[in-house]
């Protein structure tokens, strides 16, 4: 699961607590920060710095994304969909998976240094309730829903910065539906939907090479 599309220097605007009750954009830099230092740390055998932070809402249970890009090529996304754990160990946990991501090579320490780190905060799964195909396209809010299928065990999602890339709410279902395994067109039998927002924080490159 993975948002393809970014742009490094699109973040929450002010630092004013997210519409949705989410994270204020101080908070979301630094939980960023914490996902970068949780990949240079593996990429360097160091240890990582367990220290919660200060923030009651990063301390509090979240689900997040991470997604790693080297001069804007995709190299690992990767996430959660339903908070399970406190919010900074979510984004740091799936930063260090991230690192290898099973559809690419492994990141490597030649390529911390041009590596910009992206982490999504999701809100949580709002179940959307469409019979069908058309009812989904017109209940879509472009370039703000995350949208999750579901179908018995398996599921797919697009975070909304796939908005930048497929801009057009048919495109954008079409091309998770295929993500999915399931035939374009129509909702797949048993489908069940939910949106999500997901503002979207960054820790960008250059960085020092690791010592």
């Amino acid at each position: 699961m993975s948002g393809h599309a970014r742009d490094s220097r699109r973040s929450a605007p002010a630092d004013v607590p997210a519409a949705d009750g989410g994270l204020s954009a101080t908070e979301g830099r630094f939980l960023a920060r914490c996902a970068a230092r949780a990949v240079g740390a593996a990429l360097s055998g160091s240890p990582r710095d367990g220290r919660p932070p200060q923030s009651a809402a990063l301390r509090r249970l979240g689900a997040s994304f991470v997604s790693l890009h080297r001069d804007g090529e995709l190299r690992g996304c990767i996430g959660s969909l339903r908070p399970v754990r406190p919010l900074y160990l979510d984004a740091t946990a799936n930063a260090v998976r991230a690192m290898r991501d099973p559809r690419l090579p492994p990141v490597t320490a030649a390529e911390w240094p041009r590596l910009d780190v992206s982490v999504s905060v999701l809100s949580p799964l709002a179940p959307l309730a469409v019979a069908d195909l058309p009812a989904l396209l017109a209940a879509l809010r472009p370039r703000v829903d995350g949208l999750v299928i579901s179908v018995g065990a398996r599921q797919a999602t697009f975070l909304p910065v796939v908005w930048e890339k497929l801009r057009e709410p048919a495109a954008f279902v079409a091309q998770l539906l295929a993500k999915g395994g399931w035939p374009a067109g129509q909702l797949p039998e048993g489908a069940a939907v939910s949106r999500y927002t997901a503002p979207e924080f960054h820790d960008p490159a250059p960085r020092s090479p690791l010592g």
